[in-house]
């Protein structure tokens, strides 16, 4: 019998840091996810209590829909857009301490 290997060993012995890096998100990015995952279901449960009136489910159903889409634009972009408001810039030069000296 042939040995045959379907993937390459991979340690895991740091845990869910280890995990996360595999699939290639950070724990920021799952937060992420599952933030875009609730709105997602937010979204659709408001689709599914559309009222009878055509003019409250006409505005309803694109509030709905505006609530998908925005929850569509966070699990695809979220990273991108709270990557700037987690991460701390580091300075380039630092001003010297006492300029008049």
């Amino acid at each position: 019998m042939c040995d045959i290997i379907l993937a390459a060993p991979i340690d895991m012995s740091d845990g869910f840091s280890d995990f996360f890096g595999t699939i290639g998100v950070s724990g920021a990015g799952i937060v992420t996810k599952a933030t875009a995952a609730v709105i997602a279901v937010i979204a659709i449960r408001m689709l599914l209590t559309l009222n009878a009136d055509p003019k409250l489910a006409l505005r309803k159903g694109s509030m709905a829909l505006g609530t998908l889409f925005i929850a569509i634009i966070l699990a695809l972009y979220g990273s991108t857009l709270f990557s700037t408001v987690t991460n701390k810039p580091t300075p380039t030069t630092q001003a010297p301490a006492n300029p008049k000296s």
